[in-house]
Order: structure tokens, then C-alpha cells, then sequence
């Protein structure tokens, strides 16, 4: 089952919707901005977000995470200048073949 969301992102105080995360993801920033891009992680289904990494530029990047929880990416309060972020991020789970 495909796990993924996107949003582009122009203002503060704004975040992808959350998608569930295990194993292996892609997540992808992109576009002409300026601000710092905050990826937050849920282990109690979003009532509490733990930072756990921030960009402020573009950006390509492969995760792992073993444990099944809730990811989101956004600009918090403050961090957000100008600009769009492109944002997604999401994984696929199938069997190698």
C-alpha cells in the first residue's frame, strides 16, 4: 500500500497533511523559496511533533524509519520568507522481484 502527500507551501504556519511512515521513504523539496523546511515526526497518531531534520534549500533525500509513525513537513511560525515550496514525501511498499 502507497503511502504519500504533497502540498506547496506559501505562508507560515503551514504543513503537508500527515502520512503514516515505515521503512524506506522519498522526500522531496523543491522550488524557489526562502524559508527553513521542517520535517516533523508523530508517535502518538499527531498529538505530539518532534522535530527531526530541517532544510533551507532544495533538497533530495532518501529516509528510513523502522518503527510505523506519522510524518509531516512544513514551515512553522516564523521560518517562512517568501516563495513556494514544492513538498512530498511518501512510500511504496511491494515485493522485490
Amino acid at each position: 500500500m502507497a503511502e504519500r502527500t504533497s502540498k506547496a507551501i506559501s505562508g507560515d504556519d503551514t504543513w503537508t497533511d500527515p502520512v503514516y511512515i515505515e521503512g524506506y521513504f522519498n522526500l522531496s523539496i523543491s522550488g524557489t523559496f526562502s524559508a527553513t523546511v521542517t520535517v516533523q515526526r508523530s508517535y502518538d497518531k499527531g498529538s505530539t511533533w518532534v522535530d527531526v531534520d530541517s532544510f533551507t534549500a532544495p533538497a533530495e533525500e532518501v529516509g528510513f524509519d523502522p518503527e510505523y509513525c506519522k510524518y509531516r513537513i512544513g514551515c512553522k511560525s516564523g521560518e517562512y520568507s517568501s516563495g513556494t515550496v514544492n513538498i512530498r514525501i511518501g512510500h511504496e511498499d511491494h515485493e522485490m522481484h
